[in-house]
């Protein structure tokens, strides 16, 4: 359910037909992120004693998917993006849910669905943009705009830090959450050209509070040179930092390990490491 949906005064974060238009003209060859993504899923997939039978695949970008698809097993079924999924209830032992959450309205309404779909043991993991992505263009185009305008208007939709996603995880009704990360440093010829390349990976601004007038020149230009004196390397190229967030849960079941209770220990730590308790005074 959106903000707006579930309280017709809150306005939304994202802008759904901004978003879709976006990604409609995102070009398969500029979403390497996602090829990066589908690597790092299966290396974690490959470690986990276990084997699925029954697997869905939750994307934006859902005809990239459906190559990238052939090298899991198994193949799961790619279901596009979108507020409600088209999962049954108890239907699945393996949910991948791939950069999109980012953009979601709802995150953790997303992740009840997913838990919904899967039966008792079966396993999510998600991949999305976390709080560090884009670090360095964030910072010209702020500090370029608050010198022509005075102001900041929003361009780059703010992103979870991975500290804070893990309780998502719970919230939703997960057992055994995992939150880990990793940062993705890309090098552009030029900070235009990598502005450029977010559009073609269908990563532009769809923020319901975006400017809808074209951003001034003068930005521009000044957010550019500031990028170039501040992150430029000495070939003239520029760095751009993706921050990869990876949540694993696992849908609650009798089976799993669980923490025992305060005071039920059957052994001292101190016995167990050979040395002797202290007591602090009261």
């Amino acid at each position: 359910m959106t903000a707006s949906a579930a309280n017709p005064e809150t306005r939304s974060l994202t802008d759904r037909a901004a978003l879709a238009r976006n990604r409609a003209r995102a070009v398969s060859e500029e979403l390497f992120l996602h090829d990066v993504a589908a690597e790092d899923v299966q290396d974690r997939l490959g470690m986990v004693n276990r084997e699925f039978k029954d697997a869905a695949l939750i994307t934006g970008q859902p005809a990239h998917w459906e190559r990238l698809a052939d090298g899991f097993t198994p193949r799961p079924r790619v279901v596009e993006a979108q507020e409600v999924l088209p999962l049954e209830p108890q239907s699945l032992d393996l949910v991948l849910h791939m950069l999109d959450l980012h953009w979601a309205e709802d995150p953790v309404g997303q992740l009840i669905q997913c838990r919904r779909a899967l039966r008792p043991d079966g396993l999510l993991l998600a991949v999305l943009f976390g709080g560090q992505t884009l670090t360095e263009l964030r910072a010209a185009l702020g500090q370029a705009e608050v010198e022509v305008t005075g102001g900041l208007s929003p361009r780059i939709a703010p992103m979870g830090e991975v500290r804070d996603l893990g309780s998502l995880l719970q919230r939703a009704g997960f057992a055994l959450p995992v939150a880990e990360s990793f940062t993705q440093r890309v090098t552009f010829r030029d900070p235009l050209h990598l502005m450029r390349t977010l559009r073609l990976m269908g990563e532009g601004n769809a923020l319901a509070e975006r400017l809808r007038r074209p951003t001034r020149r003068e930005v521009m230009l000044r957010a550019v040179q500031h990028y170039l004196d501040t992150y430029g390397e000495a070939d003239g190229r520029v760095p751009a930092s993706f921050e990869f967030i990876t949540l694993t849960a696992w849908a609650p079941d009798e089976s799993q390990q669980k923490p025992l209770r305060p005071g039920s220990a059957a052994a001292r730590l101190a016995d167990a490491l050979g040395s002797d308790e202290i007591k602090l005074p009261d």
